[in-house]
């Protein structure tokens, strides 16, 4: 496609997953450019602004003259996860469909405020769950649709990382900015995935926090274990973490087989989908992909289909019902029953 009739996009946020992923992926992306930049350090933006190619850069002070760009048609916000909210309804009131980063907000109410902006505003919001473009994800997805595991029973899963004691963390250790710890930066991926895979939603939380350096985690957990429990028996067990190497996969078990996404989330790693049905192996590699690349393009081209992308942002404020039930569970020490919207008020 002509980069004339790209979808052009400023992303507002320089931190790690701007720099390392989303910038990139402009150069992969055959459906979007990249126009300007915004961010809290001018030097920053300018220096990244000419290393990936945008012709603008803003302050987090000029934001709207950013949403005035005529080349600006959307943005991708990849601020801090409190603040999605705000630059989400300022780019829909400008007329800018969104893409912002998981976790889509820190409250329902958030979420729902940019839902009903953007509906009102006319303009899509997509929450940038990578996996749905996967091509691994997929595969596995197709699998379990086409029923050769049989009836599912059981899925396992878990996503951690080590953060070394003396390293900066940021704001991911400040619950106002972050909304949580490890859950919210790494398990969300285990439950987001897991509801996609399967197209059902939990009816149960029970959990169990734990922090080993106190001092260090005062405000958010450094790791959780949970348990989901969906309709007709299914039952997920996860687990994320800020204190183990960085690990993460997927298992899901059926009545005739079962199968295994070995690595499955972090972006720049090689996948490797394998397991048993009907008692004979299977295995299969996949290369790293742009999945940030395929998030872009799928954006415009919901915009160019006038259509609602999957996943949207009903997606992501469904992931925070289930996100809370699971923090409230691990708070009380009890199971918590989950009752997942689906009408949303306009």
């Amino acid at each position: 496609m002509a980069a004339s009739k790209r979808m052009g996009f400023a992303v507002v946020g320089l931190g790690r997953i701007a720099e390392r992923a989303v910038l990139p992926a402009f150069k992969h992306s055959r459906r979007a450019k990249l126009v300007a930049l915004v961010s809290g350090n001018e030097r920053k933006a300018a220096r990244l602004a000419s290393r990936f190619g945008a012709s603008d850069f803003y302050s987090y002070d000029d934001y709207a003259l950013c949403l005035n760009h005529p080349q600006v048609q959307a943005v991708y916000v990849a601020t801090t996860n409190a603040t999605h909210a705000e630059y989400t309804e300022r780019a829909a009131a400008a007329g800018k469909h969104v893409l912002v980063e998981k976790p889509m907000a820190t409250s329902l109410d958030d979420a729902q405020r940019m839902i009903e902006a953007c509906r009102s505003a006319g303009v899509r919001l997509m929450v940038a769950y990578r996996k749905y473009f996967d091509p691994a994800s997929v595969a596995l997805k197709k699998l379990v649709k086409s029923g050769k595991l049989g009836r599912l029973k059981t899925m396992h899963s878990a996503f951690t990382i080590f953060v070394p004691p003396g390293k900066k963390a940021g704001w991911h250790l400040d619950r106002r900015a972050s909304g949580g710890g490890s859950l919210m930066d790494l398990g969300i991926y285990c439950v987001n995935t897991a509801r996609w895979l399967v197209e059902k939603d939990p009816i149960e939380a029970m959990a169990y926090a734990w922090t080993v350096d106190a001092q260090r985690y005062n405000e958010v957990e450094e790791s959780i274990a949970f348990r989901l429990n969906f309709p007709e028996g299914l039952v997920l067990q996860a687990a994320s973490s800020f204190g183990a190497a960085q690990a993460h996969f997927l298992h899901v078990h059926g009545e005739r087989g079962w199968a295994a996404l070995d690595p499955a989330f972090a972006w720049e790693e090689e996948r490797r989908l394998f397991g048993k049905i009907g008692g004979r192996w299977f295995e299969k590699y996949f290369k790293p992909t742009d999945e940030f690349a395929l998030e872009l393009d799928a954006l415009a081209e919901c915009v160019r289909r006038k259509r609602d992308p999957e996943p949207s942002g009903v997606e992501g404020l469904r992931d925070l019902v289930i996100i809370q039930a699971i923090y409230r569970s691990a708070r009380e020490n009890r199971p918590v029953p989950i009752n997942v919207p689906y009408a949303l008020s306009a």
